[in-house]
C-alpha cells in the first residue's frame, strides 16, 4: 500500500511516483498525439469533414463519468471489505491470545506443561496469519511458518490444500485436549471457541473476494468506451477549441484512464501491488503483539515502508 508523506497542495499536485501516470501515460500520449495529428491536418489543409458535433462527446462523457465513479465505488468496496476483514483478523488473534493466557489455568505441578501449550497456541495463531496472507496471495508460507512450528507439524501441513483452515483445525485439538486436562473451564469453552469460528469467517470473507473477482466484461466494457471516448474526442472538439485541441484531450485523456485504471488497480485488494493491503506488514504486526504478550523480548521489527510503499 501507498504511504505517502504529508506533502503540500503543490507537491501532491507534481507527485508522480506511485500514481496512475504510470500506468496510463501511454495511452494518454497516444491520444495527445492524435488530437495534435488531427488539429494539424484540420488547421492546415481545412479537412472539414473531420469535423464531429460536439453533442454526442458531451453526452457520452456523462454517461462515461457515471460508469466510472460507478466501477470505482465497487472496487473501493472490495479493498475496503477486505481492509475490514483483516482489522478483525488483527483483533481476533489478539483476543484469542489474551484467552489462551488468562483461561487457561493448571495445578503447579503442570505448569510448566501448560505454558509450553500456551506458547504453541499462540505461535499457532501467528502462524494462521501468515498462511492467510500466503493462501489470499498464491505464494508458499513454508518460510515463514518454520519458525513458528515443529518439524514434522510443518510436513503434515504441506499436505493440506488450504493450510489456514488446518491450522485453526489443529488449534481446535488443542482447545478440547486443553477441556480434557481440566485447564480450560467448561463455561469458558464457547468463548475460546467463538474466536476460531469468527477467524474461519474472516477467512472466508477474504477468499469470497479473492475468487469472485470484477466480471471481466465489465472491465472489458468500461476500458472499451474510454479509449473510443478518448481517440474520438479530437474529432468532436477541434473545430471550437482550435489549436488547444490536443492540451483539451490530455486533460480529458487523463481524467478518464486514471479512473478507469483505478478501478482495476483497487478491486483485486490481497496483491503486492503498490496500492494493495499491506498484508505482509499486518501480519508483522500480529506477530509482534502476540509474541509480546508471551512476554518475549527478542521480537522482529515491524516492517519498513520502502518508496513509499508498504507490502
Amino acid at each position: 500500500m501507498v504511504v505517502k508523506p504529508n506533502q503540500s497542495w503543490l507537491s501532491q499536485i507534481f507527485s508522480f511516483k506511485s500514481t496512475a501516470l504510470g500506468e496510463c501515460g501511454p495511452r494518454i500520449a497516444v491520444a495527445t498525439l492524435l488530437a495534435g495529428l488531427i488539429t494539424w491536418i484540420e488547421h492546415t489543409h481545412g479537412v472539414g469533414a473531420l469535423d464531429l458535433t460536439p453533442l454526442p462527446f458531451s453526452l457520452v462523457g456523462v454517461a462515461i463519468g457515471i460508469f466510472l465513479g460507478f466501477r470505482g465505488k465497487t472496487a473501493y468496496d472490495r479493498f475496503w471489505e477486505g481492509r475490514t476483514l483483516w482489522g478483525g483478523i488483527v483483533n481476533y488473534c489478539r483476543s484469542g491470545t489474551r484467552q489462551i493466557l488468562t483461561m487457561l489455568q493448571s495445578p503447579p505441578e503442570e505448569q510448566a506443561d501448560l505454558q509450553k501449550v500456551q506458547k504453541k497456541a499462540v505461535y499457532m495463531l501467528i502462524a494462521f496469519a501468515h498462511a492467510l496472507r500466503h493462501h489470499l496471495r498464491d505464494s508458499e508460507p513454508w518460510e515463514d511458518l518454520a519458525p513458528l512450528m515443529s518439524a514434522e507439524e510443518l510436513e503434515n501441513l504441506k499436505g493440506q490444500r488450504n493450510v489456514p483452515t488446518a491450522i485453526l483445525q489443529r488449534l481446535g485439538h488443542g482447545l478440547a485436549n486443553a477441556r480434557r486436562r481440566g485447564w480450560l473451564h467448561e463455561l469458558h469453552v464457547p468463548t475460546a471457541d467463538n474466536v476460531l469460528t469468527e477467524l474461519t469467517n474472516l477467512q472466508g470473507g477474504c477468499e469470497r473476494i479473492r475468487n469472485t473477482p470484477v466480471p471481466y466484461v465489465y472491465g472489458i466494457l468500461s476500458h472499451r468506451v474510454v479509449a473510443a471516448f478518448c481517440f474520438f474526442l479530437p474529432f468532436g472538439i477541434v473545430d471550437d477549441v482550435k489549436g488547444y485541441t490536443p492540451f483539451v484531450t490530455a486533460l480529458v485523456s487523463y481524467a478518464f484512464f486514471s479512473l478507469d485504471s483505478l478501478g482495476a488497480e483497487i478491486e483485486e485488494p490481497f496483491g503486492t501491488d503498490p496500492h494493495d493491503l499491506p498484508l505482509s506488514a499486518l501480519c508483522r504486526t500480529i506477530e509482534i503483539n502476540l509474541r509480546q504478550l508471551l512476554g518475549e523480548t527478542d521480537l522482529p521489527a515491524p516492517l519498513p515502508v520502502v518508496d513509499c510503499v508498504q507490502i
